[in-house]
């Protein structure tokens, strides 16, 4: 019985040691949200035009002065096709940016079929920047936006995890500017009007 006794403080000593460590390790691996002098995330995950056409947009943003960064919910949802992107491509701002890249978690196909509507004049099937300034990411499995730290549980909508809505403008290759909808979906701070000044401004 005696030695029962001694045991039982050395266990109830260890338990606070255990739940310590448990929670340092939790701490390192949690997302950071993408913040103001970042680099986009450095993974060759994202598809533009086949499955096969693998991009890196960190490598991709370093060969622009300056890009938009456009992440939207759904390719062809109303919103996303009516007012986010619409309102980048007849905004006269647009021009002072070497390249606009849109970002979904949806599959290529679907991008770029939503590319050839929405800017017919472009190639949206261009590996390379072309006439167009508007170029049309898929990210099926997410990885992309779950770096930015921009995934969410939209199955109750859409099925599975979607991007919010964002826009991030980068400069030399890093972030100056974000603008995420509170709400992840709705049309607010993203639009062109409030990150680019009204258009009439221009």
């Amino acid at each position: 019985m005696s030695a029962f006794r001694t045991l039982r403080p050395l266990a109830r000593a260890a338990a606070p040691l255990r739940v310590s460590a448990a929670t340092r390790t939790f701490t390192t691996t949690r997302p950071a949200f993408v913040k103001v002098g970042d680099t986009l995330p450095d993974l060759e995950v994202l598809q533009e035009g086949s499955p096969g056409t693998k991009v890196n947009l960190n490598k991709e943003a370093t060969k622009y002065n300056n890009m938009i960064l456009i992440g939207v919910p759904a390719a062809f949802s109303p919103s996303c096709s009516a007012q986010h992107v619409p309102g980048f491509i007849k905004h006269p701002k647009t021009k002072d940016f070497d390249a606009v890249a849109v970002v979904s978690v949806n599959d290529v196909f679907v991008m770029k079929a939503w590319g050839e509507q929405l800017d017919p004049s472009g190639d949206a099937s261009a590996m390379e920047p072309g006439a167009s300034k508007f170029r049309w990411f898929a990210d099926p499995s997410g990885r992309f936006t779950k770096a930015l730290d921009l995934l969410w549980d939209g199955s109750a909508i859409f099925g599975n995890e979607r991007s919010k809505r964002y826009t991030i403008i980068v400069e030399g290759g890093k972030v100056k500017s974000i603008n995420v909808e509170p709400d992840n979906t709705g049309t607010s701070v993203s639009l062109a009007e409030h990150v680019l000044g009204p258009a009439t401004s221009a």
